[in-house]
């Protein structure tokens, strides 16, 4: 059983139950929307020793649980399962989702910095991302950038310091 350094966040403890059943991993559940300073302040300590990788469903409460971790560790690193592979019968989320996706998800794990823009807003266009749900899709998929609106793709390929010859070139484009 592969062994992960970093704690990984996730959301509940069916969610702890999977990535123990996958891994060799430690886990700090945030109790979903409930997430408190107390939880921040663990997963803060945990990032300083460790590292952390949040791993949250791929739904509105899980992107607002990921933006509140990185308010307040912005050195974070993530971990996105696409939604296509975490429905289950009656839920969304990472305990429903397929166990290769969860370790794809694990083994292309991506970091976030605010401190550069490696595409500017008109280059971003050009790559007719906006009008094209299709294509905005693929490029989430081929970084491994998780789900969102284009201004979310826009926000997270420059934090994760991804370029428009980055993108051409994984498109195949040029």
């Amino acid at each position: 059983m592969e062994k992960i350094k970093e704690v990984i966040v996730v959301e509940g403890k069916t969610d702890t139950a999977i990535i123990k059943k996958l891994f060799d991993a430690d886990t700090i559940e945030t109790h979903g929307l409930a997430i408190n300073d107390e939880i921040l302040d663990l997963i803060e300590q945990a990032n300083q020793s460790r590292g952390v990788i949040v791993l949250t469903d791929p739904d509105y409460p899980g992107m607002q649980i990921r933006n509140k971790i990185m308010e307040r560790v912005p050195s974070i690193k993530h971990a996105f399962v696409d939604k296509k592979d975490a429905i289950g019968k009656k839920k969304l989320g990472i305990a429903e989702a397929r166990e290769e996706a969860i370790i794809e998800a694990l083994e292309n794990v991506v970091t976030f910095s605010k401190d550069i823009q490696t595409i500017s807003w008109e280059e971003f266009i050009s790559l007719d991302i906006i009008g094209s749900k299709e294509r905005r899709l693929k490029i989430y998929d081929l970084f491994h950038l998780g789900y969102g609106n284009a201004k979310t793709l826009f926000k997270r390929l420059n934090m994760a310091h991804i370029s428009k010859q980055d993108i051409l070139k994984k498109l195949g484009d040029k």
